[in-house]
């Protein structure tokens, strides 16, 4: 079963930058849509970005002209660039990448605190 690995989390100043990193644990074929989801205390799962095989991509309101996807030659993998980051932005951050079916990481933690 693939498995999606999340790196690249942890704790940041507002206004500091993080970038997010997510991998499958072996190649998977035809990944139309990968993407980011965050879940804080309290609240439910929202999308946060997507990057579709096209190239098009999606953004929550509030993270547009901050947040970035990005994904590599291989298309296996995903990037979220996280600038300017706010405190309302922590959450526990999970890959997401559809191929016909869901896959799912165990998500990353990002805390933004001074």
């Amino acid at each position: 079963q693939v498995q999606l690995v999340e790196s690249g989390g942890g704790l940041v100043q507002p206004g500091g930058s993080l970038r997010l990193s997510c991998a499958a644990s072996r190649s998977i074929f035809r990944i139309n849509i990968m993407g980011w989801y965050r879940q804080a205390p309290g609240k439910e799962r929202e999308l946060v970005a997507t990057i579709r095989s096209s190239g098009s991509t999606d953004y929550e309101d509030s993270v547009k002209g901050r947040f970035t996807i990005s994904r590599d030659n291989a298309k296996d993998t995903v990037s979220l660039q996280m600038n300017n980051l706010k405190p309302e932005d922590t959450a526990v951050y999970y890959c997401y990448a559809y191929t016909g079916l869901n896959y799912w990481g165990k998500g990353t933690q990002v805390t933004v605190s001074s």
